[in-house]
C-alpha cells in the first residue's frame, strides 16, 4: 500500500499507467491502420491487451485502493471490453496485506471513544479477513454488552487507515483519465464514462461507510425475515461507528467448500439450486440484492432437523453489506420480461427487453443481435455447464468471438445499478457451477419464470376484469342517459335542427349495445383463453359465454331496421 502522505506521487503513477496505455492504444489502433498497417497492429492486438491487463493486475495489488475495485469493475464489463482484458482480471482479489495491529487499534479506539480492552473482553489480534479498504478481527463483546446483543462472539470489521485519502485521489485520478477517454469517439459512442465512474464513486463511498452498511444488513434482514432459507448477522450497534462495524459472528462452512459440506451431510447441489433461487429473489423480486456475493461472503449453516424428515437442513448466511443493489420498479419489470424471453427462448423478446429495460439505445439497429440470439439459443439453449464442456473448444469461441463483435458494435448505454446486476449475476452462476458441475441455469431460470408468467396471467386477467366491470356500468347507464336526451328533445328543452333526430338517437342507442357487445364477447373470449390454462372448466364456461354477445354484435341491428330511406 502507497504511504498515505505521498498522495501527489500516487496520482500521477495512475496518470502515467493511463496515458502510456491511451498513448500506446492510439498508435496501433488509430495510427497504423490509416498507414494501411492494419494487418500488423491486428497481428499482436491479444499479447498487448494481456500485457496491460497483467500490468494494471501488479499495479492494483501494489497501490490496493480502489484499484483492486476498478479491476473487479472492468472484469464485469464484457459487453465493452474485450476478452483478452477481463479474463486477465476476473481473478483479480483483494491481495492486499493486511494492516499492523497498533494501527487498527489507534483507529478503533478513536472511534469507540474508549480503550479496546473495556469496549471489548477479547480481540484477536489476527486479522480474519484482510482487503483493500478494511479489515476484519474476532472479538467478543463484554458481559453486559453481550447480555444487550444477544450474542457475545462478534467480528469487528476497521478501516484500513488513511482509506478515505487514498479512495479520494483514486477517484480524482480515474475522472481524468475518464475525461480523456470521453473525447474518443468510439469509447463515447458506446459507453458514457463519467456517469458510469459516478456511480462507481457512490458505491466506493458508501461501501467505507459502515454505519450504511449496517443499515443495508437489516434492511436485508427485513425483506427475508421469516425466511428460513436465509440468515444475516446482527448489528451491535453501541459498538458501531462509521468507521468501525461490530456484527455477530456467524461464521459457518464456506459456501465453496465442498468437502466440509458432504462431511456435514449437505449436498452442494442442494445448496446450489437454493442459492440461484435467492439470488434471483433479490433481483427480481426484492429489488435490493447482494452485489458481491463470492464465496468470502456467504456461509453455510447446518441446521438440526425437528419435523423428523430425512437430509441436513441449512441457512444460507450472508455477511458484508457493503456492496449493495437497488433494482428500481421499472428496470425490476424490465428484468422480469427478460427472464421469460430467455425462459421460452425467445431472441426477439429478449431484445426487445433489453430494449425496454434501457441498456440499448432507441436507434440500435439490433437486427445482427437478434440473429446471433437466435443462433445462441439454437446451439446453446438449455444447455448446463457441464454440458457447455463437451463442446469443442473451437466451435465455443469461434461463437463467442463473433457474439461479443456484434455485442461490442452495438451502442449500449447501462442504466444504474446495472453494472452491479451484471456481477451479481456473474458470481452466482460461478458459484453454482463450482458447486454442481451439472448446475444448468436454465433449471433455475424456469421455475421462476413459470412463476412470472402466472402473475402476469393474473394481472391480465384482473385488467379484463376491471374493463368488463367498467364497460358494464357504461352499458347499464348508457339507454337511461339516452332516454334522458331524448325526452328533453320531446319536451322542447333541447334545441337541434338536425331532421328526424329521435330516429337517429335510437339508431345511436342500437349501435352502443351492438359495441358494448363486441366489447363483451373480447372481454370474456380473452379471460377464457386466459383461464384455460389454469382452469379448463371456468376457462371454458367463459368462451362459450362469449358466444351471446357476439350473436347480439353480428344481428342485433337487423332487428326492427328501418328501410334504406331513413
Amino acid at each position: 500500500m502507497a504511504d498515505v502522505g505521498n498522495t501527489r506521487a500516487r496520482y500521477r503513477r495512475i496518470l502515467r499507467f493511463a496515458g502510456r496505455y491511451m498513448v500506446q492504444a492510439w498508435w496501433y489502433e488509430r495510427f497504423l491502420p490509416r498507414l494501411g498497417l492494419g494487418a500488423l497492429a491486428a497481428r499482436g492486438r491479444a499479447r498487448r491487451l494481456q500485457n496491460i491487463a497483467r500490468r494494471f493486475h501488479v499495479l492494483a495489488v501494489q497501490y490496493g485502493g480502489l484499484m483492486i475495485k476498478v479491476g473487479q469493475f472492468l472484469s464485469s464489463r464484457l459487453d465493452v471490453l474485450p476478452p483478452e482484458i477481463t479474463k486477465e482480471l476476473e481473478g483479480l482479489q483483494d491481495e492486499v496485506p493486511p494492516v499492523a495491529f497498533p494501527a487498527i487499534r489507534a483507529l478503533a479506539e478513536a472511534e469507540l471513544g474508549l480503550p479496546l480492552e473495556r469496549a471489548f473482553a477479547w480481540v484477536d489480534e489476527t486479522p480474519v479477513a484482510a482487503a483493500s479498504l478494511g479489515q476484519a478481527h474476532r472479538a467478543r463483546l463484554t458481559s453486559e454488552d453481550a447480555a444487550q446483543a444477544g450474542s457475545g462472539d462478534v467480528v469487528v470489521k476497521v478501516q484500513r487507515p488513511g482509506i478515505e485519502a487514498i479512495v479520494d485521489v483514486d477517484l480524482a485520478a480515474l475522472r481524468r483519465v475518464a475525461a480523456w477517454l470521453d473525447r474518443v469517439q468510439v469509447v463515447r459512442d458506446h459507453v458514457d464514462l463519467p456517469a458510469l465512474l459516478e456511480e462507481f464513486a457512490h458505491t466506493s463511498r458508501e461501501e467505507i461507510d459502515y454505519l450504511h452498511e449496517a443499515q443495508n444488513a437489516e434492511r436485508f434482514a427485513a425483506d427475508f425475515a421469516g425466511d428460513a432459507r436465509v440468515a444475516v448477522p446482527d448489528v451491535a450497534w453501541e459498538r458501531t461507528t462509521r468507521r468501525v462495524l461490530t456484527l455477530q459472528d456467524v461464521t459457518a462452512i464456506k459456501i465453496n467448500d465442498v468437502d466440509g459440506l458432504r462431511a456435514a451431510g449437505i449436498d452442494p447441489a442442494r445448496v446450489a439450486v437454493e442459492f440461484a433461487n435467492v439470488m434471483f429473489d433479490q433481483l427480481f423480486s426484492h429489488g435490493f440484492f447482494h452485489a458481491d456475493p463470492h464465496p468470502g461472503n456467504i456461509f453455510v449453516t447446518p441446521l438440526p432437523r425437528t419435523d423428523g424428515g430425512s437430509g441436513q437442513r441449512f441457512t444460507l448466511t450472508f455477511i458484508d453489506f457493503g456492496m449493495m443493489g437497488e433494482v428500481p420498479d421499472r428496470l425490476r419489470h424490465g428484468l422480469q420480461q427478460l427472464i421469460i424471453a430467455v425462459a421460452s427462448r425467445n431472441s426477439a423478446k429478449m431484445i426487445e427487453s433489453i430494449r425496454d429495460v434501457g441498456v440499448l439505445l432507441p436507434s440500435a439497429d439490433t437486427g445482427e443481435l437478434e440473429r446471433a440470439m437466435t443462433a445462441l439459443f439454437a446451439r446453446f439453449g438449455g444447455m448446463g455447464f457441464a454440458e457447455l464442456q463437451k463442446v469443442d473448444p473451437r466451435e465455443f469461441q469461434a461463437f463467442a468471438t463473433e457474439f461479443g463483435d456484434v455485442v461490442r458494435s452495438l451502442p449500449f448505454q447501462l442504466p444504474e445499478n446495472f453494472l452491479l446486476i451484471i456481477r451479481a449475476v456473474s458470481l452466482t452462476s460461478g458459484m453454482c457451477s463450482s458447486l454442481d458441475p451439472a448446475f444448468n441455469v436454465w433449471d433455475a431460470v424456469e421455475p421462476y419464470a413459470d412463476r412470472l408468467i402466472r402473475d402476469e396471467r393474473g394481472n391480465a386477467v384482473q385488467a379484463v376484469a376491471r374493463e368488463t366491470a367498467a364497460t358494464a356500468v357504461v352499458m347499464a347507464r348508457l339507454p337511461r342517459r339516452l332516454d334522458d336526451v331524448i325526452t328533453r328533445v320531446e319536451n322542447g328543452r333541447l334545441v337541434a335542427d338536425a331532421p328526424k333526430l329521435d330516429q337517429r338517437l335510437r339508431r345511436l342507442e342500437r349501435m352502443g349495445r351492438r359495441a358494448i357487445s363486441a366489447v363483451l364477447f373480447a372481454a370474456l373470449l380473452i379471460s377464457g383463453a386466459v383461464l384455460r390454462a389454469e382452469d379448463l372448466f371456468v376457462g371454458t364456461v367463459l368462451m362459450i359465454g362469449s358466444v351471446i354477445p357476439l350473436l347480439h354484435t353480428l344481428f342485433a341491428g337487423f332487428a326492427g331496421r328501418p328501410g334504406r330511406g331513413d
